[in-house]
């Protein structure tokens, strides 16, 4: 900001000193052809200010941006915001020009090493891959590094048939595809999905794909998941097998899901709070041991009561639960379609968030997000 008042400064006292022209037609045309350029003075003045100034700030480069004899260097290197999306030409769907059996090396090539890496409920990893919450997407690999799930809720999926994240309708879909499965079968088991659900899950190409959708939105396509038959097939049961490892993925996902989302709107991301994790994750471990699930605890206490005995100060704060979906993507897209959590987790006042999850005897996990801002 200094530098850009110096210029004008600069600019103002070099004309008003003794550059008014002459005004005789034939001095004016003088002027022209034999006075340096608008850019050369300012070049000129500036340095003749800098030797009689010892400003060590002002004695930094500046580069002048009218020197048409010295442009500025074009940056080469590829911003992945400005990756364009093509077309898939494996599968039906990529997302950020990924498809299910990219490998590894093709996914970080474009898109660098992934931010956080965390434990699924397929035994994998997601790799999660963002640029400040922009363009977020996550990747499982199997053991031999090709892409066998895949998932996003920003506007970054491309499809042959014209199917777009934030536009296509749950009623468009389902013209296309029909209704979706009713359950998936797991071990001679079928379990069955809601009737009332917010998303739909269809069989195509050897992949499980799942539409999520935000009624909020007019039931528009809010997210994609993908995941291949044999992934699918690695999970034995409904939920994932318990373990602390799982517990703290689904927790770090479950963070990012929601800054994603916060990001997406267009507000900030919030702040890991370890403190209120602890909080969070003991309320979760009690509703799991004791089979209950409430805000309000079984000798009385509210979220408010339990960060108050924590310590943690608060001008601010909400608390989001959810139990029994299978995942921290599907907790999240049910929590975004839910009213009051929702207004939690797009509230612009909270500053930090803190997530814990526990399971009970069955593998379901108990999912408690603690909101604040101070």
């Amino acid at each position: 900001m200094k530098k850009l008042l110096l210029i004008l400064a600069i600019i103002i006292l070099f004309f008003i000193e003794g550059n008014t022209p002459n005004t005789t037609d034939s001095s004016l045309t003088n002027e022209a052809e034999d006075s340096p350029s608008i850019f050369e003075k300012l070049e000129i003045g500036f340095h003749k200010l800098i030797e009689n100034i010892d400003l060590p700030w002002l004695k930094e480069p500046i580069e002048f941006f009218g020197d048409e004899k010295n442009p500025p260097e074009e940056d080469d290197t590829q911003n992945s915001k400005d990756l364009m999306l093509d077309l898939p030409d494996q599968q039906s769907y990529s997302i950020y020009n990924i498809e299910i059996g990219d490998g590894k090396d093709e996914v970080e090539k474009l898109h660098g090493e992934a931010k956080r890496i965390s434990l699924n409920e397929y035994g994998t990893d997601w790799h999660i891959y963002h640029d400040n919450y922009r363009d977020f997407f996550m990747v499982a690999y199997d053991e031999n590094e090709k892409v066998a799930g895949i998932y996003t809720n920003h506007e970054i999926l491309s499809s042959v048939n014209g199917i777009t994240i934030g536009t296509t309708t749950r009623e468009e879909i389902e013209s296309m595809y029909g209704k979706g499965l009713d359950g998936i079968l797991k071990n001679h088991i079928r379990y069955l999905f809601p009737e009332e659900r917010d998303f739909e899950v269809y069989f195509e190409n050897g992949n499980y794909i799942t539409f999520f959708f935000d009624k909020f939105e007019n039931n528009t396509l809010t997210a994609i998941q993908i995941i291949s038959e044999t992934l699918e097939e690695r999970k034995q049961g409904y939920y994932g097998e318990a373990s602390n490892d799982l517990m703290e993925g689904f927790e770090l996902q479950l963070y990012d899901l929601t800054n994603a989302t916060r990001v997406l709107h267009g507000l900030e991301p919030l702040s890991w709070d370890e403190h209120v994790r602890v909080t969070a994750r003991k309320h979760s471990q009690d509703m799991a041991e004791n089979n209950y699930f409430s805000h309000t605890s079984l000798d009385g206490k509210t979220p408010f009561d339990r960060m108050k005995e924590d310590d943690i100060f608060f001008l601010l704060a909400g608390e989001n639960l959810a139990y029994g979906q299978f995942s921290s993507i599907f907790a999240h897209e049910g929590l975004m379609n839910s009213e009051g959590h929702r207004e939690n987790i797009l509230q612009p006042e909270y500053e930090f968030l803190g997530v814990g999850v526990a399971f009970n005897n069955k593998n379901q996990p108990f999912f408690t997000e603690n909101f604040y801002a101070k």
